[in-house]
């Protein structure tokens, strides 16, 4: 049995086609693991934008959600970490999918090693702007305050914002070669921070960061960014001895 690690689906961008076909991708990659699966982990931003309402939430994405039932109504936890594109999820995919989900990071004991969990958006030194945006996502009174929206109107609205924002950057990740200097990313240096103050950390695993990379951090721990569901398709496998970094459906998997 395995524990399995994926992340970053952006389900929703660049477009509809687009989207459900990494959809159908994705089941086929739970299909594939779901038979030594002993928990499954998705590290954040399942969608470009998700707000529930109490009677309503976005549409779309009902392949991936049925999935994800199945595995967790065949007694297999799954588990979410809250990602800056997930902000708005409240009780919803807990309650009617069984997700475990989380908003904070987590440090837990998985087959004998001690994993650090966590998206990692707002994560490291630095990115003062986004972590002054996240609170007020964040603010209760402005979430409140957002529900009196219609939903044609509130989910447009930030759906237009969101894929304008997501293209862009996606266009810079892949023109300007982000990520490539991994001692000056904020996930790096946070690792390092972190294993410091706990050298006990045997693994760090994150998602926010789209460039699948995996780096030692302190003395002994493995830091494994998991990368992205929109150009990579990679994924992460622990075996009970090692975090490996593979890639699903391409002609160099390994």
């Amino acid at each position: 049995m395995a524990v399995y690690f994926v992340t970053d689906f952006h389900l929703g961008i660049p477009s509809l086609e687009d989207s459900q076909e990494r959809e159908r991708k994705l089941l086929r990659f739970f299909d594939m693991i779901r038979p030594d699966c002993e928990e499954l982990y998705l590290m954040g931003d399942l969608f470009d934008f998700w707000f529930e309402y109490k009677t309503v939430i976005p549409r779309g994405f009902v392949r991936l959600q049925g999935k994800l039932a199945e595995f967790t109504d065949a007694g297999i936890p799954v588990h979410m970490f809250i990602g800056n594109h997930d902000l708005w999820s409240f009780g919803y995919l807990h309650d009617e999918l069984g997700l475990e989900m989380h908003r904070e990071p987590v440090i837990k004991t998985i087959k004998g090693k001690k994993f650090y969990l966590v998206h990692g958006d707002g994560q490291g030194p630095g990115d003062n702007g986004y972590k002054f945006l996240k609170k007020v996502f964040e603010c209760k009174f402005n979430q409140w305050l957002f529900r009196w929206l219609h939903p044609d109107l509130g989910i447009g609205l930030a759906l237009r914002w969101s894929h304008n924002h997501r293209l862009k950057k996606l266009k810079n990740e892949v023109e300007r070669g982000y990520y490539d200097n991994v001692p000056e990313t904020r996930l790096y240096q946070y690792a390092q921070e972190q294993a410091a103050f706990d050298p006990s950390i045997d693994f760090f695993v994150f998602g926010h960061q789209h460039k699948p990379m995996q780096y030692k951090s302190g003395d002994h721990a493995l830091t494994t960014v998991v990368g992205n569901w929109i150009y990579d398709f990679t994924y992460a496998v622990f075996d009970g001895e090692r975090v490996e970094l593979k890639y699903f459906e391409r002609q160099d998997n390994n």
